[in-house]
């Protein structure tokens, strides 16, 4: 008699639809805001300035690179330098800063996830919200810097709202699905490390596209940061030629990692905590 061995397993679960995913979620956003302010002033706990470091840090950052950068290699920006590199170094900052944590959020929340049912997603949207208790505060710094330095308030600043908006939903559409990625591949935590140091110089946080040529332009305009970059820009020192183009692909690098993240925690929300 033939017998065959059928080896091993396969998870499946319940695949959510869209509407209940998002009912659920937004039904646990108490526990969202909760997780976002404890891991906030988790992080400065233990310091001795506390969260002044959260508007320090990208400060002083801004501060060396303006500083560098106008005395080694001269970049003629046409506007105030240390205010352009401010308004760069803020979006990136904020993504920078989030997207690690946030891509790790659903392993390392293990602790919480396998005790009890709730979307998954709220870890990484939490590791995000979390990173807007100190990135709202360095805003003002920042129009501060633009009286200080004469560069002037206009309606322009008006456009610092979108530009938030899109900066947050573009860091949650990447940390949401590098996040259920990173449940099965756990090397995401590793690559996206050794990628962030490149990224910032693919980002032109301290330099204007005008000086960029070739493929070299397009890749950095192609680059999902970009857009946020030179729209933060846009809004506080001017925009510069290129700006647009580069803020379109943003949205769109936005819009399909949205679904992909949608199609992602839909399908594997309920059989994520079975990987943990």
């Amino acid at each position: 008699m033939d017998r065959t061995i059928e080896s091993g397993f396969e998870l499946r679960g319940e695949t959510n639809s869209f509407p209940r995913l998002i009912a659920h979620t937004w039904h646990s956003r108490d526990l969202l805001v909760m997780l976002a302010r404890k891991d906030f002033f988790v992080r400065y706990r233990r310091a001795a300035f506390g969260t002044a470091w959260a508007i320090a840090l990208p400060l002083f950052q801004a501060v060396v690179l303006a500083f560098v950068f106008s005395h080694i290699t001269k970049f003629k920006t046409g506007v105030n330098y240390p205010t352009f590199v401010f308004a760069g170094l803020l979006p990136w900052t904020f993504f920078s800063t989030a997207l690690p944590v946030a891509a790790t959020s659903i392993v390392d929340g293990q602790g919480l996830a396998t005790k009890i049912y709730f979307p998954r997603a709220i870890l990484p949207l939490s590791s995000v919200v979390a990173n807007l208790f100190a990135f709202l505060p360095n805003i003002v710094v920042l129009l501060g810097m633009e009286l200080i330095f004469g560069v002037g308030i206009g309606p322009r600043a008006l456009l610092l709202v979108p530009a938030t908006v899109l900066m947050v939903l573009l860091t949650i559409s990447f940390a949401l699905v590098l996040s259920a990625a990173h449940v099965y591949f756990r090397d995401v935590r590793y690559i996206l490390q050794a990628g962030l140091l490149a990224w910032f110089w693919a980002s032109a946080v301290f330099f204007p596209l005008t000086l960029t040529r070739g493929v070299l332009r397009t890749l950095i305009i192609i680059n999902p940061v970009t857009g946020i970059v030179t729209f933060f820009r846009a809004a506080t020192v001017g925009g510069e030629a290129g700006w647009m183009t580069a803020l379109w692909y943003s949205l769109g690098w936005t819009a399909g990692l949205l679904i992909v993240a949608g199609l992602l925690h839909r399908r594997f929300d309920r059989v994520f905590v079975d990987l943990l």
